[in-house]
């Protein structure tokens, strides 16, 4: 009878312990589809910023080359022009 018992105990044991591992199982689980919720989200804001800097780059003046200087082909604005901002051939 006493490994009856025995059988018993290990039996309430091991549902116990299952039961908390299931437990435990259901938040990993969350926290997961956490992380890949927030993995999505940083990777759609890495792309949106990196796209965001191609059209930075892309809108600001390009420089050209005239007789092997580099000039803008558009002058920096400054809060008070005059006719010094503009290039030498055109003052």
């Amino acid at each position: 009878m006493q490994e009856r018992q025995w059988i018993t105990d290990r039996r309430s044991e091991l549902d116990a312990l299952a039961e908390q591992l299931t437990k435990q199982l259901q938040e990993v689980q969350v926290e997961r589809d956490e992380l890949a919720i927030a993995e999505r989200v940083l990777y759609r804001l890495a792309e949106q910023v990196q796209a965001e800097a191609e059209t930075a780059v892309a809108a600001s003046p390009a420089p050209a080359r005239v007789a092997g200087r580099a000039l803008l082909l558009i002058p920096h604005r400054s809060e008070e022009p005059d006719q010094a901002a503009l290039p030498g051939d055109r003052a």
